[in-house]
């Protein structure tokens, strides 16, 4: 068993409680509960359309949820003027799955833009610090210069995740961080999502299908399934085939048809 990473279990920086959401007749997410601690790695784990983006989206305030409530920091999302939610949104990261550069920009250009639009009276030693800072952290400074299209999969995902942290956000939320990317690649992306909880002590909410990712990055995964959460824990608890209930026909299922690294 890997050695679980610490958590300080104060006020949640995350709470949703009795969340639901559908679409028409389409029921997403059914009565959802979840608390996530300052400092965390919750991984939320599911097949495809099992709601994991939606529930995401709900957090940021984009989606209004049907019932219950979804605190950050907690503020009420859905309760909140355009004004206060802008400012929450500052303080909340989102690496999305496509990385979402700009394909006009060069990687300077895709990271100073988000910093020069949120964050006024900066000098240009101070971006150009801000810049190289996060470039380092990624571990791509000597890409600084070049084209979203001369880079592999792997260093957009990760100057994506540059982009996200140069406004220094106190929770990350990652959509699909491996997604599309080689065996290799995604152990650097997993081994990058560690790297930033501990320098920059982030909150995350992982949201991906990969077992492997789930393994390697979550402190804690709430597994999703047919829009409800039917387990929480660490993976040894989640995945311990010892233990399996009879309700837990869908996480024997999903462990069975993945590679575990």
């Amino acid at each position: 068993m890997e050695e679980q990473k610490h958590i300080t279990n104060e006020e949640p920086v995350i709470s949703i409680k009795g969340l639901y959401k559908s679409f028409d007749e389409l029921e997403i997410l059914k009565d959802i509960s979840l608390e996530v601690f300052r400092g965390e790695n919750m991984v939320v784990l599911g097949r495809s359309g099992a709601g994991k983006s939606v529930l995401i989206k709900i957090l940021v305030g984009l989606i209004t949820p049907d019932k219950g409530i979804v605190k950050v920091f907690g503020q009420q999302v859905n309760k909140l003027s355009p004004k206060d939610l802008n400012t929450l949104r500052l303080r909340m990261g989102f690496s999305f799955q496509s990385s979402a550069l700009y394909d006009s920009m060069n990687v300077r250009q895709n990271l100073e833009f988000p910093l020069t639009m949120n964050v006024k009276n900066l000098s240009r030693q101070e971006i150009n610090n801000k810049v190289e800072e996060v470039l380092h952290a990624v571990g791509l400074i000597e890409k600084i210069n070049e084209m979203p299209s001369d880079l592999s999969g792997g260093q957009r995902k990760r100057i994506g995740i540059a982009r996200t942290l140069i406004l220094n956000p106190e929770i990350m939320l990652y959509d699909e961080p491996t997604s599309g990317l080689d065996p290799t690649t995604s152990q650097e992306i997993n081994t990058l999502i560690n790297e930033v909880q501990k320098k920059y002590n982030t909150t995350s909410i992982i949201i991906t299908h990969d077992l492997t990712c789930a393994k390697k990055t979550g402190d804690r995964i709430a597994m999703l399934s047919n829009g409800k959460f039917v387990k929480i824990g660490n993976f040894e608890e989640v995945f311990n085939p010892d233990k399996y209930q009879e309700d837990d026909k869908q996480i024997k299922s999903f462990f069975n048809y993945n590679f575990i690294q």
